[in-house]
């Protein structure tokens, strides 16, 4: 059987993600999605492209834990931190769509303390040759620090909720009055969404993908909402997503470079900063979907590890691997027919939240 080909998927999935922007340009007021969406995906494509070697030489060649599919441990040594040569494309193209709205600016700080905490993670992991960087306390401390400053940030700007701070839309026209609640709330995303994305982030070209998918049906969600939609905001993400896209152009299978934590981390950041700034939680935990069952996948396993663990230590597994994608590697399936079939069910997911826009 032939394997799929990492390019031209990539290629077509940058196509179909074109197309869908394009419409909206064509058809929705206020649209300006298709330049961000190119520009990003060109500028970091090429810088992707130059700076591959240069992490080569620099040696961040990843280090593969040992406990992962032994399919994998061929992937050693390749460059990872490949977040910091896209990251900084995506938000200052994304923030300079709309250089007036102040709201751009918390986003893109909120995005960068993200991918600088993956990065300082990232770079632990590799001096000392481990798959582990920073304590989980350690992550999660600095996580929750840049995720309240930018609480403090978008509630003083009075940016969060919809009609009344605190407000969170919900389909149907349902309003879940949280007030002072969309604090805790708020926290919860950002440290679930960014470490969703973490754990995604484990085939080729699976994190860059779904990423670039979401990214741009939370743009397009932002212009079909009505009242002249938030163009500001769709524009800042799918210059995101174009980011992704002009990353996949080097992590396509087979991968030339990583994301690494650096990428992944900024990514659910991003995410979750724009949700909480548009009133858009529920789009996110629906389009995010794949993000979503990746993270509950892990969750379950050692939950249910933990329920079933007999004398000698040993519990079931409800998974043959967590996170999900490697249940799907062991079963067979090529890893690039993972990663397309990941890709396909956030599109599909992505159509589905247009459909049931709050």
């Amino acid at each position: 059987m032939n394997r799929p080909d990492g390019r031209l998927a990539a290629g077509l999935l940058g196509l179909l993600l074109l197309a869908g922007c394009l419409l909206s340009d064509a058809f929705v007021a206020n649209s300006m999605l298709t330049l961000p969406l190119l520009l990003a995906a060109g500028v970091s494509a090429g810088v992707a492209r130059w700076g591959v070697p240069r992490l080569r030489r620099l040696k961040l060649g990843q280090v593969i834990r040992a406990e992962g599919p032994q399919g994998h441990h061929s992937k050693a040594g390749t460059p990872t931190m490949g977040g910091l040569l896209v990251v900084p494309v995506g938000v200052l193209i994304g923030a300079l769509t709309s250089p007036g709205d102040p709201r751009l600016l918390a986003v893109a700080a909120v995005t960068l303390a993200f991918m600088a905490i993956g990065a300082v993670d990232d770079w632990r992991s590799l001096t000392k040759r481990t798959n582990t960087g920073l304590t989980p306390r350690g992550k999660l401390l600095l996580q929750g620090a840049a995720a309240v400053g930018f609480l403090l940030w978008a509630w003083y700007g009075g940016w969060l909720g919809g009609g009344m701070p605190g407000d969170v839309a919900l389909p149907l026209g349902w309003i879940l009055p949280l007030g002072l609640l969309i604090w805790p709330l708020g926290l919860f995303v950002f440290l679930a969404e960014s470490n969703a994305t973490n754990l995604t982030d484990g085939l080729d070209g699976l994190a860059a993908g779904c990423g670039a998918v979401v990214f741009t049906g939370m743009g397009l969600q932002l212009l079909l909402r009505g009242h002249g939609g938030d163009p500001a905001l769709a524009a800042f993400c799918v210059a995101m997503a174009g980011c992704w896209l002009g990353f996949l152009s080097q992590n396509h299978h087979p991968a030339q470079v990583f994301m690494g934590d650096t990428g992944s981390l900024a990514m659910g950041a991003a995410l979750s900063a724009v949700a909480l700034l548009s009133n858009s939680l529920w789009p996110l935990l629906l389009m995010g979907g794949v993000f979503l069952a990746e993270s509950l996948s892990v969750i379950l396993q050692v939950w249910v590890f933990k329920a079933t663990k007999g004398a000698d230590g040993q519990g079931r597994r409800l998974f043959r691997m967590a996170p999900l994608h490697h249940h799907f590697e062991l079963a067979g399936i090529p890893e690039q027919g993972v990663v397309i079939g990941f890709w396909g069910v956030s599109l599909g997911l992505v159509l589905l939240g247009l459909v049931l826009l709050p």
